[in-house]
């Protein structure tokens, strides 16, 4: 189920078969490669999974797949002004990362 464009928090819900388990997926396409901002606070990142589209308007966009975990643990951070946290595209892009769909299974939506 897609949520509401520039809604706060996930943009697809997904829900096993009777509804019982819930994930939220945040969606971050992206024309060319770069970093993506991640606001102020690592705590207000809500979403289970993300899935980050390089070259989404070309005929072979390659998507990364990563965990609300993996998004906190490689992020950074500006060293001057607000100190906004980032995603740079040398942490996203990593072969584990890369069209790594299976991560996001009946596994994860049945706790196992």
């Amino acid at each position: 189920m897609p949520t509401v464009r520039n809604a706060r928090g996930s943009d697809l819900i997904v829900v096993n078969e009777d509804e019982t388990m819930f994930l939220g997926i945040q969606s971050k396409a992206l024309s060319k490669r770069s970093a993506i901002g991640l606001g102020l606070s690592l705590n207000s990142l809500r979403s289970d999974w993300w899935i980050v589209t390089v070259s989404a308007n070309a005929d072979a966009p390659v998507c990364y797949v990563l965990s609300l975990d993996e998004v906190r643990e490689i992020a950074c951070r500006d060293k001057g002004g607000q100190q906004q946290y980032w995603l740079e595209p040398r942490d996203y892009e990593q072969a584990q990362f890369r069209d790594a769909w299976h991560r996001i299974g009946s596994s994860a939506l049945d706790g196992t």
